[in-house]
């Protein structure tokens, strides 16, 4: 069953943010200089507790640009799931180990991952890291896997026209070189269920005129001395983020365009993947010292080390962070009070015009506008009168959950 959403037609959103003003500070104060954006969905349920929408938006424009960083992987994961769905090849599936050959001077292979129980990598494990830690190597192995032509043509089908899904993350790679991506096979001890060859992609992407700062760090820690041109880098609009994240979480209340080819049990690994903690995970294990609890939660805890998330509270979300530009997408939850809202939110931070050496600002100031923007919304949802409560359990913590929905 299918549920419409509906754009707001009233000021909701921005009359609530205004009456918070000194809480969300400087941000607030100037969004045009800090390209705010925000996303707030609204959801109500009915008698079949199918979800209803109401989008509020604020900022938001398709001519605000905003580096997406590491949110790009979450199309990655959802598009690697429904590739192994569409190979239709008995016995493989994302625990299959998944090996990668080198790709000389783009990319090097992978036959091991040391971080995983088994030693072996995995299209589970790399979504594992990406949704623990936000990866970025795992992401590239994903992204070498799907291929960019058909990332970007598998988006622009379900909708997302605007997105540009260009290259790999934290690797100084020019853009042919991202064109082509790996040979990567899947294992079984020596028998080879899938191989598919090293790709290369011919897509050619609408030009764009993308800047930001005064000045940038490239990858020899050189300072360039003009704008940081993003015209050839990825691009994925707020609103297209927030739909994809809407689409994961409620897939049977989006058209059939929007929807992922994934199974009941794909989306309950990606539920658990997503609201896990790093100090939840014994495959792989990260050190609580430098993954501490709320090490991937901005909206609503700031990624602040101090924090402790209540048990009754998840958030299932996707951050990035980088050159200045803070974005966080959520689907967050309170099982004790019924409360369930979708918020995304992206920020500039960066107030020197220097481009690469941002992590100053996104503590000082991008870290704690996103926390007091999911406060404040989560507070006026609490308060919120509901006709019917929402029925949360196949979003609650259960490794043994299976389903075919």
């Amino acid at each position: 069953m299918q549920t419409q959403h509906y754009p707001a037609t009233d000021n909701f959103l921005e009359a609530l943010l205004k009456s918070q003003k000194s809480r969300l500070g400087a941000v607030f104060s100037d969004p045009s200089s800090y390209r705010l954006q925000v996303i707030f969905t609204r959801i109500d349920r009915d008698e079949q507790q199918q979800p209803h929408f109401s989008d509020h938006y604020y900022g938001v424009s398709p001519e605000t640009y905003f580096y997406p960083a590491s949110t790009v992987k979450l199309p990655a994961v959802a598009l690697a799931l429904e590739k192994l769905n569409d190979l239709q090849i008995p016995g493989l599936d994302c625990n299959t180990p998944f090996f990668t050959a080198p790709l000389p001077d783009v990319n090097t292979g992978v036959r091991h991952d040391h971080s995983a129980a088994s030693g072996l990598p995995s299209v589970a494990h790399y979504i594992k890291k990406i949704f623990l830690i936000s990866d970025n190597d795992a992401y590239n192995r994903l992204y070498e896997f799907i291929g960019q032509e058909p990332f970007n043509r598998r988006l622009w089908e379900m909708g997302y026209t605007q997105a540009q899904i260009r290259h790999r993350v934290g690797l100084p790679l020019y853009e042919e070189a991202n064109r082509h991506t790996n040979a990567v096979s899947f294992r079984e001890g020596n028998r080879i269920l899938y191989q598919q060859p090293a790709g290369y992609s011919r897509l050619e992407f609408s030009p764009r005129e993308d800047f930001a700062g005064k000045a940038w760090y490239n990858h020899l820690d050189h300072l360039e001395h003009q704008p940081m041109n993003f015209s050839h880098r990825n691009k994925l609009p707020l609103s297209s983020l927030h739909d994809i994240m809407r689409s994961i979480i409620f897939p049977g209340a989006v058209t059939n365009r929007q929807r992922f080819r994934l199974t009941g049990n794909d989306y309950l690994f990606l539920y658990r993947c997503m609201s896990q903690h790093p100090e939840e995970s014994t495959d792989p294990v990260y050190d609580p010292e430098q993954y501490y609890q709320a090490y991937t939660r901005f909206l609503l805890f700031g990624g602040d080390r101090n924090s402790r998330i209540p048990e009754h509270i998840r958030i299932f979300n996707k951050p990035g962070w980088a050159y200045g530009f803070l974005t966080d997408t959520a689907y967050i939850v309170d099982f004790a009070s019924k409360t369930e809202f979708l918020l995304s939110a992206s920020v500039f931070v960066n107030t020197t015009g220097v481009l690469g050496d941002d992590q100053p600002a996104f503590e000082k100031t991008g870290k704690p506008f996103l926390k007091a923007l999911g406060e404040v919304i989560y507070e006026s949802e609490v308060q919120r009168k509901k006709r019917i409560l929402p029925d949360l359990a196949r979003f609650e913590p259960n490794d043994k959950k299976t389903t075919d929905q």
